[in-house]
């Protein structure tokens, strides 16, 4: 699978899921917590593997050609 997350795209990514995470776990008891934990995971996940499916259905690629 080719990679479509990269550079400031993937900073972003780990630093808003960061975001998420925390705020999900202080708020695990409400659904929204929840909702927000499921999310920071979902970005942690994509900025790891480096590859996003809705990026690839709506044709984004943040990485260069030459990587």
């Amino acid at each position: 699978m080719d990679r479509n997350v990269c550079g400031i795209d993937r900073l972003g990514r780990v630093f808003l899921s960061a975001i998420l995470l925390v705020a999900g776990y202080r708020n695990r008891q409400r659904t929204l917590g929840t909702l927000a934990f499921v999310a920071g995971s979902d970005l942690l996940a994509t900025a790891v593997i480096q590859r996003c499916p809705l990026n690839a259905l709506l044709g984004i690629d943040t990485c260069d050609t030459a990587q």
